[in-house]
């Protein structure tokens, strides 16, 4: 049953009216507590420093409160519940934990502990006074029935209520009896239009609307690496998003500790997703994409496609490992240290075994070097103890580590490597480049490496951004990286193996998030098989599970869009919608010059109703695009500037991929295929951006599958 703003002061049934009334005095009830509880913790931030025991604590402390504080700020247009779930039954009185003012928040998922109870449902945990509980964070696990309980496992629930708001108003609500056999799936009308809202500005969550089978990967274990294969408008990175926020809660320290990382494919996708965190209350979470990663240097030159396609090929790894590990020697010489009136000699023999065995060993190059100098020291050490009788101080332990024989034995055994260096040398010596790929790239793959005109060091070298990740793996193979806890990955499907690699290093003792759609892969490298991306992630046991239906893209858009998948090359199944209220609309223009006024014309019909409007062409094409709008008097934005006040968008085919707008005016799609090699790939991600109506404007022919 249903109930609106506006029928509320006429309905008949005093009943429906006065359960609307309390509704919405609990919400007033909710966001007069979560304003105290922040209140609260912004007095706790301010008296820190005074209640701390040292300045190290009193930073600590201060960092926890700030955090809290953040936490608990109120959105006044976002609703703080969006749904409510009564249990049948009759509550145990004899249950301690029915009247405990500490009780924070139901976490027994036994049905039969909740009988008689009812529970908002909402985004964060929010307490009255005494600690009792008004809403409870989505992530609960008695929340968890709001998700996926059904007729057929109504999981003790009696009834689930969702409610409609608008602006922050609670307007309507809906409910289902599970316990009578009601249930109303995808047929709610508020399941329905919050779904369909029209958007403007940064993606927002999906708490309210999660369905069963995103429910399942939502909540999926910590120690469970997982690959979401997603079609077009299926919420896959919705599902990686909302999944890092769950794990926050259920595994906040741990994960406090270790951090979560989220990876997307450019700074406008970033942009784009970057409040659907901090809407969870989730505000510690690092973004950035590869090229952040892997950033060490400055990228200063562009690589010809083919060489770039080499770079980025995993053999490069074995290269890199080859050449580094190139440069550690057998010793063939003693070395004598001298130590005041003593002398120390150490053989030639066990000078080998100390670098055979730190080799066996098989730490990062540059641990391995200090591992060799330690055990040098140590025979050093074993020498001064036997004839002088007692133990060597922490300096003289010092002293023989940076001895100059020693250190001229480490220089030519295993000399200190920098990465640029080792790619420098690679680049600019063909006899070295040889020795380290010989039977791994041709002799034509060797020659894309190298520079022409080698630089004069590695220092004065223009780097590109495949050097970047090659320099990253060098890093890696010297040193060890940080590990993050958990690693989110969205549109994953672009990843080259060496790119996979160096997310791999920043997630090897943590688990991952992989999410991307083999048919929206645009780069040369793009995967084709996910098992191959998750070996090169270091995760081949991660389950890959697919999403086939959308509730985002309109079917009319879907359909269109699904007519190139037979061309381009990949095993997925087709995308489904359960949406019917889309718009297609095909406008060919007899003439090139009509293009601009034709596109002109579409976004102004598409300013006629609610929501974004993007303008998607080819590169080349979008500032002209541009000022043909701002000629016509409408304001344009950019893909970066999410908080722009515009609401129409002129977007790059390259930068659309993860995006998504109300209405979508796709101008000249052969100009967009012809743009690159994978060109109807990105015609397939170009098309399904709209989640209401789209509009295709061209004057040449359609590309053939359409």
């Amino acid at each position: 049953m249903t109930l609106s703003a506006q029928q509320s002061d006429a309905v008949v049934d005093d009943d429906l009216g006065s359960q609307l009334a309390a509704e919405r005095a609990h919400l007033d009830l909710s966001r007069a507590a979560l304003h105290r509880m922040r209140e609260r913790a912004e007095a706790l931030f301010s008296a820190g420093g005074q209640v701390a025991g040292d300045p190290y604590a009193a930073e600590m402390l201060g960092r926890t409160l700030s955090r809290r504080v953040a936490e608990l700020a109120d959105d006044p247009s976002t609703p703080l519940f969006f749904g409510k779930l009564d249990f049948g039954g009759t509550p145990d009185s004899s249950d301690p934990d029915r009247t405990d003012p500490d009780r924070r928040e139901p976490d027994n998922p036994d049905h039969a502990d909740h009988a008689g109870r009812s529970y908002h449902i909402g985004r964060r945990h929010i307490t009255d006074e005494v600690g009792e509980p008004l809403v409870l964070d989505w992530r609960a696990p008695v929340s968890r029935s709001f998700y996926r309980a059904s007729v057929r496992d109504p999981q003790g629930v009696a009834t689930r209520r969702r409610f409609g708001f608008g602006a922050g108003v609670l307007t309507s609500f809906e409910d289902e009896h599970l316990d009578r056999g009601e249930e109303l799936g995808t047929a709610s009308r508020i399941l329905t239009a919050e779904i369909e809202r029209p958007r403007v500005g940064p993606m927002r969550d999906i708490v309210a609307t999660i369905q069963p089978e995103q429910d399942e990967l939502v909540r999926a274990d910590l120690a469970d690496s997982i690959c979401v294969q997603g079609a077009p408008g299926t919420g896959k990175t919705a599902v990686g998003l909302h999944r890092a926020a769950y794990l926050l809660y259920l595994h906040r320290e741990r994960l406090r500790r270790s951090g979560v990382l989220v990876v997307g494919p450019n700074r406008a996708f970033l942009s784009y997703i970057s409040a659907v965190l901090p809407a969870l209350g989730e505000v510690e979470v690092a973004q950035a994409t590869v090229e952040d990663l892997v950033a060490r240097l400055p990228v200063r030159a562009t690589d010809d496609p083919a060489a770039a396609v080499v770079k980025h090929d995993a053999r490069m790894a074995d290269v890199l490992r080859r050449a580094l590990h190139g440069y550690v020697c057998k010793p063939e010489e003693p070395i004598v240290v001298s130590d005041g009136s003593y002398r120390w000699r150490i053989g030639a023999d066990a000078l080998r075994r100390v670098v055979d065995e730190a080799r066996r060993e098989g730490l990062p190059y540059g641990t391995g070097r200090e591992r060799v100098r330690a055990r040098v020291v140590g025979l050093l050490q074993r020498q001064s103890e036997a004839r002088r009788g007692d133990s060597p101080s922490d300096a003289w332990l010092r002293r023989m580590g940076k001895a100059k024989p020693v250190a001229e034995f480490l220089d030519a055994v295993w000399p200190a490597v920098t990465p640029e260096g080792l790619l420098f040398t690679l680049f600019s010596d063909a006899a070295a480049l040889a020795t380290a790929a010989g039977d791994l790239l041709t002799a034509e793959e060797q020659a894309l490496l190298l520079w022409s005109k080698p630089p004069r060091s590695a220092k004065a070298a223009k780097w590109s951004a495949a050097d970047a990740v090659l320099i990253d793996e060098a890093v890696g193979l010297i040193e060890r990286t940080t590990s993050f806890g958990h690693v989110v990955v969205d549109e994953a499907q672009d990843l080259s193996p060496m790119q996979c690699r160096a997310v791999a290093r920043r997630s090897e003792h943590g688990s991952i998030t992989l999410l991307g759609d083999l048919a929206q892969g645009t780069a040369p490298w793009a995967a084709t098989d996910w098992r191959v991306s998750l070996d090169h992630l270091g995760k081949p046991d991660a389950a890959v599970v697919p999403l086939t239906v959308g509730f985002r893209v309109p079917a009319a858009v879907v359909t269109f869009a699904n007519r190139l998948l037979p061309a381009l090359a990949v095993d997925v199944p087709p995308a489904e919608s359960l949406r019917r209220d889309g718009a297609l609309d095909i406008r060919t223009v007899v003439e090139p010059s009509g293009v601009d006024d034709a596109t002109v014309a579409e976004v102004r019909a598409a300013l006629a109703h609610d929501g974004s409007v993007a303008v998607i062409a080819a590169d080349a094409a979008v500032e002209r695009l541009r000022t043909v709008l701002t000629d016509a008097g409408v304001e344009a934005g950019t893909a970066e500037d999410v908080e722009s006040v515009a609401r129409v968008t002129v977007v790059p085919a390259t930068l659309v991929k993860g995006l998504e707008y109300d209405h979508v005016i796709v101008v000249e799609p052969a100009q967009i295929v012809a743009a690159e090699p994978r060109g109807l790939h990105r015609l397939y991600v170009v098309l399904t951006r709209a989640v209401s109506r789209l509009a295709v404007v061209h004057a040449e022919p359609l590309p053939t599958p359409l």
